[in-house]
């Protein structure tokens, strides 16, 4: 896979809930924080480049993704939530701009719903975690990993120019480790939680939302639904990309969060 060419982020981790957690960090400014796809982490991207132009940026992996412990008890997205913000505090963060990417997004809107103290925005891309109220999320689980993420493009040469034609066997290692541990924690209800909305009604926190034109993983119905659940958001649809704008197109993604 084609990675950014950046020297300019360091790799730490840290002891949270009596797990380690790898993170990747690099640039200068406020914290933006980046909750990765249940892909898992692939590395410090084009996009975390540009982030870190305007932002300190700090992209952990997920407990039980790539190299962070997996806590077994774990079994829902809130479990993965509460881990991730106890790292926020461990590693001592104020006014984040959590940036939240499919089921990062999802754990981001968690997250949102009980930290009230260190968030100064959210963005939500392709979130996950509200049920379709037409269409579906796209289980991962019963066809091809490959085809799951071919499916997260809306153009099949970036796919391509991205991966190659063939994976590579280390991103391969990544996705299958991936996928168990994200059935572990959204299986059923398969990636979304009745809990969430209500909850999100009391989250004053800036928010924006942000949907590929041509999503086929998150229905954008689940977009509009976080709209009208919190209270000071917005939505913005972009055109020419799919689920995974921030692969696909990652300036586009930069501009619009700004």
């Amino acid at each position: 896979m084609a990675k950014s060419e950046s020297t300019s982020y360091v790799e730490g981790t840290t002891e949270v809930a009596g797990l380690s957690i790898r993170y990747l960090q690099g640039g200068t400014g406020s914290p933006a924080v980046v909750l990765h796809h249940s892909t898992g982490s692939l590395g410090w991207l084009p996009f975390y480049d540009l982030l870190a132009e305007n932002y300190t940026v700090i992209v952990p992996d997920f407990p039980g993704y790539g190299q962070s412990e997996r806590p077994s008890w774990a079994r829902e997205p809130r479990d993965l939530a509460l881990i991730l913000d106890a790292f926020l505090r461990k590693i001592d963060l104020h006014e984040i701009t959590l940036i939240g990417l499919g089921l990062g997004g999802f754990i981001a809107a968690e997250i949102a719903s009980f930290e009230k103290d260190r968030l100064e925005r959210l963005v939500l891309v392709g979130a996950a975690g509200v049920q379709p109220t037409s269409g579906e999320i796209v289980d991962q689980m019963l066809i091809d990993y490959h085809e799951y993420v071919q499916a997260g493009f809306y153009d099949s040469d970036k796919y391509v120019e991205i991966f190659g034609d063939e994976l590579e066997k280390v991103t391969k290692e990544l996705w299958d480790y991936s996928r168990e541990m994200t059935a572990r924690i959204s299986w059923s209800p398969y990636m979304f939680s009745r809990r969430l909305l209500p909850l999100l009604s009391e989250v004053t926190t800036p928010t924006l939302l942000i949907w590929g034109e041509h999503d086929l993983i998150v229905p954008l119905n689940c977009g509009e639904q976080y709209e009208k659940a919190f209270p000071n958001s917005n939505l913005k649809v972009l055109k020419n990309v799919g689920h995974l704008v921030e692969l696909e197109d990652p300036g586009l993604l930069f501009s619009t969060i700004g």
